[in-house]
């Protein structure tokens, strides 16, 4: 019988709310991710617990322990339990009365399957106990084990009790799924009957999924299926996933940048239709018109700084279809450790304003077309044949 180690579960303080909820003979029960990712050996980043005490039991029991109870979501059934400054996510079973594709009416449940039923994929619906005695009431052990990523019962419903699990259909293969067998054809399927219904949805939780995909060690191939059946093009109009593949390929040995590999995708108005910050949407821009700017490796390092031109020079090789050259990267940080010679003092005595600026600018491109050779002295040496005392 499959079983997890709890330790692998526990944060600081977590047994003893597990104790907390289990003293007065209710069920308290790890669920979902902390589950998944426990059987998975993958890192847990957040403890989600399932409970049949209803919330204000919860508060109470909570509280007489001399916890930190905060009601996050308590009409939904949720209460946030803090020990040692750890979260505590405890939900009261529920059921699903009503949804309409965005939110839901929930009603508390006694039952364990109820709860289960309103989980998008099965894997997301296992349980354990304060032992790791694992729960599995819609039998989705197995899928785990084979890493596929299967709605729960049947899929159109699922997806139409929240569209946004179409693209978490895509996400949790990038993750999980096993590459070798590819996606569930029935969740494919309903996935692509369901395209419109992502116009429903807000462009922060689009965006917040599409940037979870990207940061996946190889989203290629769900990215490749979601071109295949449209889901990408109704979220980010005028994309294309080809230079993504090779991209994800020279990038293996860094680590995954959704942005990086953003700009690979293209489209029309991406930091709009994904609502990224202004520091994504500067990071996009950036890379987008740097990819396309007539500088070497050391001119990009110089001007742009040793990230932004690696990651250029990633993207560059991608769409060109070409191996990495080592030597590219030393040229690029040898361009960002430069430090150009002359400052605006040093020309004051001839040019201001906008004039300026424009002679620095100019003197700057010069000395990078040195290769940084050209000293301070002769750069202000000789300007356009006048002496620069």
């Amino acid at each position: 019988m499959v079983s997890l180690d709890p330790t692998k579960v526990e944060g600081p303080g977590t047994r003893e709310v597990m104790e907390c909820l289990n003293a007065q003979d209710f069920q308290a029960l790890y669920v979902g991710g902390c589950v998944r990712n426990a059987l998975m050996n993958l890192p847990i980043a957040d403890i989600d617990i399932s409970t049949n005490a209803l919330p204000q039991q919860v508060m109470r029991m909570a509280q007489d322990a001399g916890f930190k109870a905060i009601p996050t979501g308590i009409d939904h059934g949720t209460v946030t339990i803090i020990v040692e400054h750890t979260p505590h996510e405890v939900t009261t079973f529920r059921r699903d009365v009503e949804t309409d594709g965005r939110r839901a009416v929930v009603a508390y449940s006694d039952h364990i399957e109820d709860d289960a039923r309103r989980r998008d994929f099965t894997m997301n619906a296992l349980y354990a106990d304060m032992s790791g005695q694992i729960i599995d009431p819609l039998g989705g052990l197995p899928d785990l084990q084979a890493r596929v990523v299967r709605f729960i019962e049947d899929p159109d419903a699922r997806i139409k009790e929240d569209y946004l699990r179409i693209l978490r259909f895509f996400r949790f293969h990038a993750h999980y799924g096993n590459m070798n067998v590819g996606l569930d054809a029935d969740g494919l399927s309903a996935c692509a009957e369901n395209v419109d219904g992502l116009e429903t949805l807000s462009k922060e939780r689009v965006g917040s999924e599409m940037k979870k995909l990207l940061s996946a060690p190889d989203p290629g191939p769900s990215i490749a299926a979601m071109s295949q059946i449209g889901v990408l093009a109704q979220i980010l109009p005028g994309s294309d996933p080809k230079f993504l593949y090779p991209l994800v390929h020279l990038d293996q040995n860094r680590s995954p940048d959704p942005i990086r590999r953003l700009a690979s995708l293209g489209g029309l108005n991406a930091p709009d239709a994904l609502r990224l910050s202004k520091q994504e949407a500067r990071q996009l821009k950036i890379l987008q018109e740097a990819v396309s700017e007539d500088r070497g490796p050391a001119a990009l390092g110089h001007y742009h700084g040793l990230s932004i031109a690696e990651d250029v020079l990633l993207i560059r090789k991608a769409i060109a279809g070409q191996e990495l050259k080592l030597i590219d990267f030393d040229e690029a940080a040898k361009g960002a450790a430069a430090q150009f010679p002359v400052s605006a003092s040093d020309l004051l005595d001839h040019y201001q304003g906008a004039a300026l600026g424009k002679k620095l600018s100019e003197l700057e491109n010069r000395w990078v077309a040195s290769d940084f050779q050209l000293t301070k002295s002769e750069l202000l040496s000789t300007d356009n044949g006048q002496t620069k005392d």
